[in-house]
């Protein structure tokens, strides 16, 4: 049996592609656009096809993508068109459900603030409001819209420059700086599916910026001996920043758990051995300890 299947885009229908594709890419932040018409009439939306793609300038990008089902264009995409003003809200759990409802596909003329529940405040260099609630919201001009296509399901680029930003004090730490743990940001998945980033979901991995790591190639071989490691073991392994000494290695074997690993006489029995310890050490964050035992075979 094959561990997976392989399908050429072309032969699905675009409901079909665009469930895949959904549900692939996921998770997905969340631009909740309020927009105005050439008659100054409020609309408010959300886009998970949103995200950062530069700071300098800085650029938001959110794509409406044309409707499957009969191919007729949002009214986030017309007001944009036409007054090349956004702003883009960030959205978080505890307005989520709010921000939900605003999707609802009123007719045009409904002020979805009021639908929704949500409070309109002035902006202060563009015509849009912005939504009180969210944590954080960018206030944008249009650069450049790119259409991607003419038929159902088909996005359409919204390259917004960020000209001001506005931070609830509520969601920054002693520093002033955005405190991710405070956000309580949400993301979009596939079908009715979301995903909430809690502190008890996040994790951090050291990047390997300034310094390089010497790579999985540079490990010892026997690290594929075993299914001990993980792939993320042999990662964050190969993330370190250099190759034990000749020294620190031979210390490192007369370490107590060591010498009883070394002892064993079943070389593969040893090495499963010495991955689990090396495996323990590392989920106890300690890599500079895990990697020279790792070398002790």
């Amino acid at each position: 049996m094959k561990n997976s299947i392989s399908i050429d885009p072309s032969t699905l229908s675009t409901k079909k592609l665009h469930s895949i594709l959904l549900s692939a890419v996921a998770p997905r932040p969340i631009a909740l656009a309020s927009t105005v018409n050439n008659k100054g009439i409020v609309n408010l939306s959300p886009f998970s096809f949103f995200n950062v793609f530069s700071a300098n300038p800085p650029i938001l990008i959110f794509s409406p993508a044309r409707r499957v089902r009969d191919n007729t264009t949002k009214h986030t995409l017309e007001n944009v068109e036409n007054t090349k003003e956004v702003v883009i809200n960030i959205v978080n759990f505890p307005i989520v459900e709010q921000v939900s409802l605003s999707s609802t596909e009123y007719e045009e003329g409904v002020n979805e603030f009021i639908k929704s529940g949500l409070t309109e405040v002035p902006s202060e260099k563009i015509k849009p409001p912005r939504v009180q609630e969210s944590p954080i919201s960018f206030e944008c001009v249009v650069d450049n819209i790119i259409h991607l296509g003419h038929e159902g399901g088909a996005g359409n680029l919204v390259i917004c420059k960020v000209v001001q930003i506005h931070i609830n004090n509520e969601y920054l730490d002693a520093d002033d700086n955005i405190d991710t743990k405070k956000l309580d940001l949400v993301a979009r998945l596939g079908a009715n599916w979301y995903t909430r980033i809690t502190e008890e979901s996040l994790f951090e991995i050291p990047k390997p910026i300034f310094t390089k790591g010497i790579g999985v190639d540079k490990l010892p071989k026997h690290i594929f001996s075993t299914s001990v490691l993980s792939g993320n073991n042999i990662g964050r392994l190969g993330n370190y920043k250099s190759i034990p000494t000749t020294q620190e290695i031979e210390e490192s074997k007369i370490l107590p758990e060591v010498v009883k690993v070394l002892a064993i006489k079943d070389n593969q029995e040893k090495l499963e051995a010495l991955h689990k310890i090396v495996k323990l050490h590392l989920e106890n964050d300690n890599l500079d300890i895990a990697i020279k035992i790792l070398f002790c075979l």
